[in-house]
Formats: C-alpha cells, structure tokens, sequence
C-alpha cells in the first residue's frame, strides 16, 4: 500500500472510474469492485452488503463463497455488518469473533478469516450498506488502509444508487400522516409560536463523486472557502447584538473554526485522493458525523456541530446551491426545521418572520441555543424524524413551555393554544403590574425574590421582574461558549458589567462548576480520559477548582477587581466537607492580600457563602456554619442525590418529588441549624421557582429563593396571598404526623386558604 490515504485511495478511484464508465451492468460493476479493493489492500476478502426490504444482503464478494451471494442476508441488528450499519461506525478488528457483534453465517465459508475491517455506505446520511474486507492473519487494518475504505464507499453510494440497487433511505420517506400529532422534545429556549413550518435548506445530493481534473476542484474548494470566510466575517462584523454578550464569544469561536487549517487540510487531501469538492466536503463530514456518534462529552459535540454546519455552508456554495430559506427569504410568520443549526445560520433569518425553531438536534449549552435565547426565538430541540411527520407549510404551533408540538393542529388546538396565548400574555401584564410589590406575605413576612443568571442578557430580567438580585450567577457559561480558557481580563469584564447592570442590587457569583457531564477539551489532561460512570458525582465543581487551582486563582483576581469599591458575594458549589469552603476561601484570601500589597483598589466588604447540595455536608454543618455568611441550597443535586434517583431518568420520575416527606424534614432539619447559627439560607434551584414547593420552602423557614425569570410573578403573587404563620404551623403538623401525600395535603390546604398558585 501506498504510505499516504490520498495517495492509497487514489490508485483505487483510477480503476474504479473505469468501471463506473464501462457499460456492463450494475452487478458486474460490483464484482469487478470487490476484486480492486482486495487486490489493493492484499485482503483475501472483500465483500458489499447492500440494504434492500430492510435487510442487509451479501451483493457481490471477493474470498467468501460465491453460493452465498444474494443468500446471505441479516437485519440491522445482526453481526459485524449490522453493527457498521446501525451505528453509521467504522470496525477495524485484529480479531472478529472476539466482537460481541459477531455472527457466525456458515454458508459464506468465513471462518478461515480473523481480521475484519469495515465502513458504511452512506447516501444523504444513512447508510444503505457495508463495504468490509476480511485476512486470514490477525492484524488490524492501517489507517491509510481504512481512509481508502471510506473513500470508496463514497464512490460506491453513487454507484448503487444510480444502479437503484437499494431502499430509500429514511430521510428520503415522504410524511407518513397528514393528520394531526403532538410531540415533545428537549426545551432549549422557552416560549410559544405559531407558524407555518419552514425547512431550513433543501438537502444537496452530490451527483459526481470522481474528479476529472484534481487541480481544478482544489481551486472551487479555495475559492468556496474564500467566499464562506467573507460571509462569516460579515456576520461577525454586523452582529445587531452589538459587541457584548455571550453571543458574541460565540461568533468568534465559531469565526475560528472557519479558518481552522486542520479541517481544510483534510479537504484538500480528500480532493488529493481522486474526488471532487462536492464529494471531499462531504467525505470529510461523514466522518465528523462518526466522530459525534462515538463523543459522550456534550460540549465536544456541540462543537462538532458548529464544524458541520461550516461544512453545509461550504458544501452549498461549491455546489452553487446557495437556496437556504434565509437567503430565500421568509414570506410569512415562520418556525424553522433543521436537523442542527450553527448561530451564524440562525443570525441569517429574519427576526420579524422567525417565529420559533425546531432541531431534530440541539442541547442547552449548544453556540445556536445560546444565540436564539439572546435573540427570544423559542427553541424545542431533539425532536426526531421531523421529515417524517412535518411537510413545508404545514402549520404548527409551538409551546416550549409544555414541552409540546402541535403538528397540523385541529380547530379545537388552535382555539386552545389562542386561550393559552392570551391566558399567557394577562397573566404577565398582572404579573408586570406587581412588579414594584414587595413579596410580602398577608402577615408582614419578607421574602428575597432573586434570579438564577448566567449569561451577561440575563441580567435585565431584574429590571422586568422586579426581582431583589442575582441569587445565582453561573459563571461556567462563559467557559463553556469559549473554546479556549477565557483569560482573567475577559472574565474580570464580564463580572464587572454583571455588577454595573444589577447596581444596587446584590449578584450572588458561584464559582465555575465544570467538569462531569460539562467537561471541557481545553482543560483536560491525560488523568482525566477515564469516562466516569456517574459525572453528576464526579471531578467536578469545587473538587477540579482545588485541583487545577490556577484556574481559580484567575476567577477569584477576576471577581475581587471586578467589585472595586462594592460589595462581593462568591458562592462555593457542591461543598462536602468543610475543608473544601477553607481551602476556597484561602484562595480568594491569598489573591486578596497580593491586590493589597500591590495597593489595588478591593471591594468594600466581600460575603462568603458554600452551596449545600451533598447531603453529606449537613452531618458537619456545626464545623461549617460558624464560617459562613449564608447558605444556598441547591435542591437539583441535592434531591438526587438523597433519592439515589436520576431527575433525567423517565421511570424514576415519581421518586423524584420535591414534596416527600424525606425532602421536607431534611430541609427543616438544614434550616433550624441555620437559624441557630445566624446564617441566612436560601434556595436556589427548580423547587424554588415552582408555587406549591415555593409555598413549603417559606413554609419551612427559608425566606431568600433565586429562580427562573419567569417563576417571580407566579411565585411573588403566591407569596402576596399567603398567611405564613398560620401556615407554617400546620406545615409542622403536617411534617411531625408523617403525613404520606403532602403534595396533596399541601394543594388541599392551598385552595380552602384562597392562596394562588399555578
């Protein structure tokens, strides 16, 4: 073999192009195939299994029996080849039968064969079949070897799919329904819409995969890229968010990947290997397509989808089709379907038709999710095989808060949603009236209503909620839209502007809780490759911020200069012993001390406070308290925790309830200490913002709660109609008797008291 991928695959596409222009028929190409591949890859075997009727069929084959061709055939659960299909994944194995995948097939005669190598036939992102090759000895196949692989399974899905040789693939199926259906997803950006829906491009078939002229696609490629970078640019540069905000960093690393050289490295050199443009960007983002199926790191693959979206948009204008429907223009009110969008797509659309968006992808820290929240598009993600329910036009109401699609909605859905609508925007314009109210329960409680923030937007919904402050301030986000370590000067601008937007009111920063399930690439080492099993009680929060204690050392310089001349509240996450908040604490204190020596200017006062979401911590809050300036607790974790209940897992939903017994008298148990010690505790957290788990938290004794934007009316108007000290009397009762059912108990007592909730 030839030591070079391009080089490997080129002398096979050189054969191959005379096969596909002689004039024999389809099957005879294939057999003629077969024998190239296994001669240059000195393989005995070759074979090409192709999908038809839903099963993958042995279509020719060089090495295995030929008795067995058009016999042999497995579903897409069976074997090796089922595998590679399913999972759209490549196998490079010294050993098949060691596979657990493996299945054995007598009538190929494959048992002399140990090594087994193979890589999907992919067309229009599914495959429709396997192309493999098998050797006697066991060796795992090179790296150029496999690259040829792939490469000539490119030219194959052309091949077979001219040849009509195979099933219409999935994406290809015309929608099933014409009738009404409702589905749900995974709420990115709150909200509700009504449109008419909008597919965001057409899909591009590549026609040609072989190159006639080398040179001269490497030039359509150099000139697609030169004209890709200028667009980027110009989004970048006319932006109507203006130059602060999160989603600018978020333009800016995805401006990164567009002149990335890695990436048009990898085109260039699939150009090298004998394909055209078109097919070598599409080469290349199949096997970042693998690359995401194999990434569990949810940031990575969020990443990955901003380099494909970068490959559509070049692919669309090599190809000179350049129709998305942004640049067609929407003509009426619009919800937009993708399978994923990059945020400089999303920035292409117009905001007056752009009503909401639909991703058959997408998660919550995802460069688009971000975009759309700061731009108040709703956004419902992971919604799947939308091309099968959903045909352009049809109308579609959208509410996120729900979690609900409507698809092609009856007149009765339609009346509905009008209601909610409406329902919706009363109940804010009451809400907004009681903006300026205190949350003052009937009988003269207090109780701080603040907001969970995290993004530098976030922080007007103080002026729009009426809210006391920031109970929470996230400060991983910025670590998670930055591709590399935000430098302290970055972080220290971002805190600061934070501080100058709240004014007067307090911002309650926590210090970065990364790592787990939010790892990021920039800050992992060779210790940290081990996949954890449960990231949700890993090397996380406060434990990785001790460790690599330099990236803490610049957030705390970072947040002592941002509050210059004002008062500071930092906040530990995921305290479990006491020794962690020291150690925190010390921290900030050495970086304290050399501001002070180097007579910087240092906050006025600075409030120390520790997120109690270990249960653990409560068994030592007697050594802690005596340290504290408040107390947070944090409900998501600290539920799960207790419960040894995933909140995500569908089946351990009903366990998961804020208003069980154990919950409850853990809570009252956290906040009595907490009343002796003198030390303010809240909640920060989902419970807090939802009426009735509101109702027992004050109930309880808590009197601050930071929570969602759009939980402080509902919850201040739950609060203004409350007599607490009744209340809390027979909450106590309630919590002493062992009473089973307290949600029930608790809604019961809630509707004969007039309190409102909702």
């Amino acid at each position: 073999m030839p030591d070079t991928p391009a080089s490997a695959a080129r002398q096979i596409l050189i054969r191959l192009h005379e096969v596909m222009a002689s004039r024999t028929g389809a099957q005879a190409k294939l057999n003629k195939v077969v024998e190239i591949i296994g001669q240059s890859l000195s393989s005995e075997v070759c074979s090409i299994y192709l999908l038809r009727e839903g099963m993958l069929e042995l279509f020719a084959t060089r090495g295995l029996k030929q008795d067995a061709v058009h016999v042999t055939r497995m579903t897409m659960e069976e074997g090796l080849v089922g595998s590679i299909a399913r999972n759209v994944e490549t196998l490079n194995l010294d050993e098949a039968a060691a596979h657990p995948d493996f299945a054995y097939r007598p009538e190929t005669g494959e048992e002399l064969f140990h090594s087994f190598a193979g890589v999907p036939i992919v067309r229009r992102e599914n495959a429709v079949g396997v192309l493999c090759v098998q050797h006697v000895d066991p060796r795992k196949y090179e790296e150029v070897e496999i690259e040829a692989l792939q490469t000539v399974a490119m030219v194959l899905s052309e091949l077979i799919s001219n040849a009509e040789l195979v099933d219409e693939g999935p994406s290809d199926v015309r929608v099933a329904s014409t009738g009404t259906q409702i589905v749900s997803g995974l709420q990115l950006v709150m909200g509700m819409a009504r449109g008419n829906a909008v597919y965001h491009q057409p899909r591009i078939t590549i026609e040609h995969t072989v190159a006639e002229d080398v040179e001269a696609e490497r030039a359509r490629v150099y000139s697609a890229f030169n004209k890709m970078r200028e667009q980027i640019d110009s989004l970048a540069g006319t932006s109507e968010f203006g130059v602060d905000g999160e989603h600018q960093e978020v333009i800016e690393t995805y401006k990164m990947f567009a002149y990335d050289e890695g990436w048009s490295r990898r085109i260039n050199e699939a150009i090298d290997s004998g394909l055209t443009a078109e097919a070598a960007i599409e080469r290349v983002q199949q096997r970042t397509r693998m690359r995401m199926r194999q990434i569990d790191d949810p940031l990575l693959q969020d990443r990955m989808h901003d380099l494909e979206d970068l490959a559509n948009r070049l692919l669309r204008i090599v190809s000179g089709q350049l129709g998305t429907a942004a640049q067609l223009g929407l003509r009426q009110d619009t919800i937009l379907i993708a399978r994923n969008l990059g945020p400089a797509e999303l920035l292409e659309y117009d905001r007056r038709r752009l009503k909401g968006v639909i991703l058959e992808e997408g998660s919550l820290t995802a460069h688009v999710t971000i975009v759309a929240r700061a731009m108040g598009v709703p956004v419902l993600g992971r919604v799947r095989n939308v091309r099968h329910m959903i045909a352009e036009g049809d109308p579609l109401l959208l509410d996120v808060v729900e979690n609900r699609l409507f698809i092609r909605p009856s007149p009765d859905m339609d009346e509905a949603f009008d209601s909610k609508l409406a329902m919706t925007q009363k109940r804010r314009a009451a809400f907004a009236a009681m903006r300026d109210m205190p949350a003052q329960t009937k009988d003269g409680t207090h109780v701080e209503l603040m907001i969970n923030a995290g993004l530098r937007d976030d922080v007007g919904a103080l002026d729009v909620t009426g809210a006391d402050g920031i109970g929470l301030f996230r400060t991983e986000f910025q670590f998670l839209v930055s591709a590399t370590m935000p430098q302290r000067e970055r972080q220290q601008r971002l805190y600061k502007d934070v501080m100058d937007i709240a004014g007067e009111r307090p911002v309650i920063f926590r210090t970065v809780d990364i790592g787990g399930d939010k790892a990021l690439p920039y800050l992992r080492g060779e210790e940290d490759e081990v996949a954890e099993e449960n990231p949700a009680m890993g090397w996380r929060a406060i434990r990785l911020s001790l460790e690599r204690d330099g990236l803490m050392k610049a957030q705390a310089r970072a947040l002592l200069e941002a509050a210059a001349g004002r008062t500071l509240y930092v906040m530990f996450p995921m305290i479990s012993e006491p020794w962690e908040f020291d150690q925190a604490r010390a921290l900030f204190d050495q970086q304290r001390e050399w501001m002070l020596q180097q007579r910087k200017m240092l906050p006025t006062n600075i409030y120390y406070g520790a997120m109690l979401e270990v249960p653990a911590l409560a068994e030592t809050l007697d050594i802690l308290l005596p340290k504290l300036d408040f107390l947070s607790i944090g409900t998501n974790d600290l539920t799960q925790f207790l419960f040894a209940a995933d909140r995500a897992h569908p089946k351990l939903a009903e366990r998961y309830d804020w208003l069980s017994l154990a919950i409850l008298r853990f809570l009252r148990r956290i906040v009595r200490a907490c009343e002796a010690a003198n030390v303010s505790v809240g909640v920060c957290g989902e419970m807090g913002g939802r009426t009735l788990e509101a109702m027992a938290l004050i109930g309880l004794g808590i009197n601050r709660l930071s929570i969602t934007p759009a939980s402080v009316g509902p919850v201040k108007a739950m609060i203004r109609s409350i007599d607490l000290s009744d209340f809390k009397g027979r909450l106590e009762a309630m919590l002493d008797d062992g009473t089973i059912d307290l949600r029930a108990a608790l809604t019961d007592y809630a509707g004969k008291s007039g309190i409102e909730l909702s």
